[in-house]
């Protein structure tokens, strides 16, 4: 099947999902796919009026227990449902997702959606195991406590992973009996609006999740402000969770869960026992979805002794990595999701050459015949510690090379950033690895591996890449409050 013929089967959903139905709103929006700059579709863009109907929606789902006191068993087969209809739709929703933002299909294909799918039966199955304390022993009384669901959940997600990111918020706030608003990001609302289709196919009852595409500064600030929402789950930039929390003050004082950027190191020390091994992580680390992830390495730290050799590696497997039409199997490098995203990042580059870093690889633009958005994968040597590259997030396919020569360096590089998301170390020495995981202030610390973790462990960093976590069970904690009980003993003992 051509690659015409596949948008032209595809349904591009575009209505807002509330009170379990598809809603036709006042205003629409453009839905650019970065792979040609084409329109592709007309979206909901759902107004504070449209948000009062969703919030009211979910709201009134929580108080009359049509989901929050459903029996564990229950509230499991249609999460589980929900999972296998991911499953099922994996080649709809692959192509959806590298329509809206940009990435390869074959990642789509082998991770986000699967991975989606993942996180809503990991979270079935966890619902149940979420255990209560009973309190020290007392003659007169007995006491407990329990977790019991916030309410209604706001959850904002952004356009880099954008079924994954909306399954690893509405998956736990539904597990622990919430209903939920999910707001997609304007760039790549698509898989989120056939989440909450494939959500009421699969029993979710009606209101207990609700999509309503637009943009962050009409829908989003709506769902942000609003007084009966009781949480807004968050992951983006550092700029909007700011705004987030002076809303959540401006407002009803609700909770907020932020998941922000990050300036993510890679440490290389000459030890490194596969030098092949972290070369390819490396690159992938900062190369892969394009460079758009948060926890991207787009600072490698090398000791010095090997600096020169490893860069050759680096380079080398770069070099292998070129942009691609996403909808082509074969692609391993797609599109930046939007023109203005291209843009900044070409900017940036600018501005690192302007800095003095000594560009080895890429910093342009290319397949602009194509009409889309396409960078090439670019790498820095010789950044200086406190440019621009190495201090702020670029948020594309840059990387940035830094040299070090002793242990306590490479922390204090790994540590001069006002982000703590994720670090990565190469090293044989299991003490220097012990070192380094207590020395590196971010939330996720990997040795000889990137990205090496999953569902079961907790995501979310320190400092201003955000808190709260998002997987593992503690996500769970995230979404519900603490109630003690006692019950104190009469007529004797």
């Amino acid at each position: 099947m051509t690659e015409s013929a596949i948008i032209e089967g595809l349904r591009m959903p575009g209505d807002a999902i509330i009170d379990g139905d598809a809603v036709i709103v006042a205003a629409r929006f453009d839905n650019v796919t970065p792979r040609d700059g084409r329109v592709i579709g007309k979206v909901a863009l759902c107004s504070p009026a449209d948000v009062d109907r969703a919030v009211a929606s979910a709201r009134a789902a929580f108080e009359n227990g049509r989901w929050r006191d459903l029996a564990y068993n229950d509230k499991k087969k249609v999460l589980f449902r929900l999972a296998d209809l991911i499953e099922a739709h994996l080649d709809e929703l692959a192509t959806l997702e590298s329509l809206d933002m940009g990435k390869p299909v074959a990642d789509a294909r082998a991770f986000d959606i699967p991975a989606s799918a993942k996180t809503f039966r990991y979270y079935a199955e966890a619902l149940d195991k979420l255990y209560g304390e009973v309190g020290p022993h007392h003659p007169g009384r007995i006491s407990w406590v329990q977790h019991e669901p916030l309410g209604v959940i706001g959850c904002i997600v952004p356009w880099n992973f954008p079924l994954n990111m909306a399954a690893w918020k509405v998956a736990p706030a539904l597990a622990m009996g919430n209903s939920v608003v999910l707001k997609p990001a304007e760039q790549s609302p698509l898989t989120a609006i056939r989440l909450g289709e494939l959500a009421l196919e699969a029993g979710l009852p009606p209101g207990v999740l609700n999509v309503v595409p637009g943009t962050g500064e009409i829908t989003g600030q709506a769902l942000a402000k609003h007084n009966d929402v009781d949480m807004i789950a968050f992951t983006g930039s550092g700029s909007v969770g700011g705004l987030l929390m002076r809303y959540a003050g401006e407002s009803n004082l609700k909770r907020v869960s932020l998941e922000l950027g990050g300036k993510s190191p890679q440490i290389v020390f000459a030890d490194c026992p596969d030098m092949e091994a972290a070369a390819q992580a490396a690159a992938w680390a900062i190369f892969f979805n394009q460079g758009e992830v948060c926890t991207a390495g787009s600072r490698l730290l090398v000791q010095n002794s090997i600096k020169a050799e490893f860069i050759e590696r680096v380079v080398a497997v770069a070099k292998t990595i070129v942009p691609g039409d996403p909808l082509d199997p074969a692609t391993r490098f797609g599109a930046m999701v939007s023109e203005e995203q291209m843009t900044g990042v070409l900017r940036r580059i600018e501005r690192a050459k302007a800095d003095g870093a000594k560009l080895l690889l890429g910093g342009h633009r290319v397949r602009e015949e194509s009409g889309g958005f396409y960078i090439t994968p670019t790498i820095f040597d010789r950044v200086d510690p406190s440019s621009a590259l190495a201090t702020e997030e670029v948020f594309g396919p840059v990387l940035g090379v830094i040299g070090f020569d002793t242990p306590d360096e490479a922390f204090k590089l790994a540590n001069s950033t006002i982000y703590g998301l994720a670090a990565g170390v190469w090293t044989a020495d299991v003490n220097l690895a012990h070192r380094a995981a207590r020395r590196i202030r971010s939330g996720l610390v990997w040795i000889n591996g990137w990205d090496a973790c999953d569902i079961t462990m907790p995501f979310g960093g320190f400092r201003q890449s955000g808190f709260g976590r998002d997987r593992s069970m503690h996500a769970l904690e995230k979404y519900a409050d603490l109630k003690a009980v006692t019950i104190s003993f009469t007529g004797g003992q």
